[in-house]
């Protein structure tokens, strides 16, 4: 089959879902456009702080794709491109989506609050504190995996690094002239593309190189300052400047694969069993994670989006717009790889990895534009790493976030220790440092872990927004058909993965347990409180019958 049939079937198939079924969901969770935003109720311009839509549209989209739906899908490749696909638009339409969407109302109604305080409010502080357990060692191997996919990057394309480096500057200095120095976004944002122009151009004539471990000291020292920093001085611009590059890089893949016309030269089908534990379910679902659906994505609605989003009717274009944006980019990925025959594929992942495969598919398809390949590959190296960068400051952000809240529970939050470490400085600094110390293995040994993990997570926060629904009376089948699938999925694959690592890879089998127990504990205590409530409904309703 010819890629272009996939690609522009795909869009035209996520753009219906967008007007009709995201439409619907507005309608049944209540988004009302004149209801005030925590952003305004709560604006202290560190955290909560008014965000124009196409800003705000660049920092979520920035920091829920990073390399998530270009690793993903093309790891999954290997069960063919047939199976990738269809659950990349099932996923994206039915599961991330309404996942991503319905994390940035239910922080609406609360506040802006995190996952975790949705939780606290509707299931109880002792669900809360699992929930925050969980999502905070998850956020350790999401650091941990793509800080080790970035650096990797930056080694094997070192003109990308330096681009990045000169990048950041760019973005304090658009922070300041925009938000401070009163100047238009127009304007602004003119300068900042011109001076991003610059800034390839300067990376790719004088690229830096260095080690991988210095290249993961470096992204740890700027993560530090990126997650402690007021969001209009370095995330919202970077971000904001960042979501360019994809743009531009998703029009010139959608162009480049409609004039180039690649075959789907890799098998459409391989099997239900690959050996080795590599069973279709639950390693596809797992595997695409990002694509799809990402727990990672809920900590990004609930815990910056909500408290940025300007008015509710944006809600849809950021939490479930930005989902069917990404799932198009995960098909770009797959049809990236998918014209080399099936015995080139192994080579192909081998030789850089995932990155590096895509950006030489996706540059061969911009040579079909005229481009030079070579300048291509570095120009999609460059953008995957920058919006892995924003996926790593976002996510130490709201790693800090989640270990404050843990540590000011009603229970330790007036103790000596617990003040000490909910410090924005230390909180920070413990989640780097355990970060790091994940980080510096290979990506293939982290992944695993981060699929199922970030999986899970989704899992966890579909429960949570199930609970809200249910408390407020609300249509909840959407959530808890994905929910109850989603728990299936990786309750199997941790049970997986603890089985196939025995006495062969220990961190994987004790992140894996501890990750198990936490949410088989969490789900127990939800269900019961649905149960409480189920029987306080039957016997209100039983005595309004007498």
């Amino acid at each position: 089959m010819n890629g272009v049939t996939i690609l522009l079937g795909s869009a035209v198939i996520f753009l219906i879902a967008y007007l009709t079924y995201g439409s619907w969901l507005a309608k049944q969770w209540g988004v009302d456009p004149s209801r005030k935003t925590p952003a305004e109720t709560e604006k202290d311009g560190i955290d909560y702080l008014p965000t124009r839509p196409a800003v705000l549209l660049g920092h979520h989209f920035s920091s829920i794709a990073g390399a998530g739906p270009i690793v993903g899908p093309i790891t999954a490749a290997v069960f063919g491109w047939v199976p990738v696909t269809l659950w990349i638009i099932v996923g994206s339409i039915f599961f991330g989506g309404v996942h991503d969407y319905g994390s940035l109302v239910a922080s609406l109604r609360h506040k802006g609050q995190s996952i975790g305080q949705i939780i606290d409010s509707n299931i109880g502080e002792r669900a809360k504190l699992l929930f925050a357990i969980f999502a905070w060692v998850t956020l350790l191997v999401i650091i941990a995996a793509f800080a080790n996919i970035v650096a990797a990057t930056f080694v094997a394309n070192p003109g990308a690094g330096s681009s990045s480096l000169l990048f950041i500057v760019l973005a304090v200095a658009f922070g300041l002239l925009v938000y401070r120095s009163g100047m238009s976004l127009a304007v602004g944002t003119v300068i900042g593309l011109i001076g991003m122009a610059a800034a390839f151009w300067l990376g790719h004539i004088f690229p830096i190189t260095l080690s991988k471990d210095v290249w993961l000291l470096l992204m740890m020292g700027y993560i530090f300052v990126a997650s402690i920093a007021p969001v209009w001085i370095l995330l919202q611009p970077r971000d904001y400047l960042n979501s360019f590059l994809l743009y531009i890089m998703i029009a010139a893949a959608f162009i480049g694969i409609c004039l180039y016309q690649p075959e789907m030269e890799i098998s459409p089908f391989v099997g239900f069993d690959l050996g080795g534990g590599q069973w279709l379910f639950p390693v596809l679902f797992v595997t695409v994670a990002c694509g799809a659906i990402s727990g990672f994505h809920s900590l990004v609605s609930s815990g910056t989006s909500s408290k940025q989003l300007d008015n509710e009717r944006n809600a849809k274009l950021i939490g479930y717009g930005s989902m069917l944006i990404e799932g198009l980019l995960a098909i770009c990925a797959i049809i990236s790889v998918a014209y080399v025959s099936a015995d080139k594929l192994p080579e192909l992942l081998k030789n850089g990895g995932p990155v590096n495969a895509f950006s030489q598919g996706t540059a061969t398809f911009m040579t079909a534009i005229g481009l030079d390949f070579n300048l291509s590959k570095e120009f999609v190296a460059l953008t995957i790493s920058a919006f892995a960068l924003t996926t790593l400051d976002t996510a130490t952000r709201l790693g800090r976030f989640i270990f404050q809240e843990m540590v000011t529970t009603k229970a330790g939050a007036n103790s000596p220790l617990g003040k000490a470490v909910s410090n924005r400085y230390v909180a920070t600094g413990i989640t780097i440092a355990l970060a790091w110390i994940m980080s510096t293995g290979s990506y293939l040994t982290i992944w695993p872990i981060f699929g199922t993990a970030n999986q899970m997570l989704a899992a966890l926060a579909l429960l949570a927004i199930a609970a809200w629904l249910k408390k407020s009376k609300r249509n909840h089948l959407m959530i808890t058909i994905p929910m109850y699938f989603m728990f299936a999925v990786t309750f199997c694959s941790l049970g997986q993965l603890i089985y196939a690592n025995l006495g062969k890879n220990w961190l994987i089998v004790g992140v894996s347990t501890v990750l198990a127990v936490l949410s088989a504990a969490l789900a127990v205590e939800a269900f019961r409180v649905f149960g409480e409530e189920n029987r306080i409904n039957a016997s209100a309703q039983a005595q309004n019958q007498q």
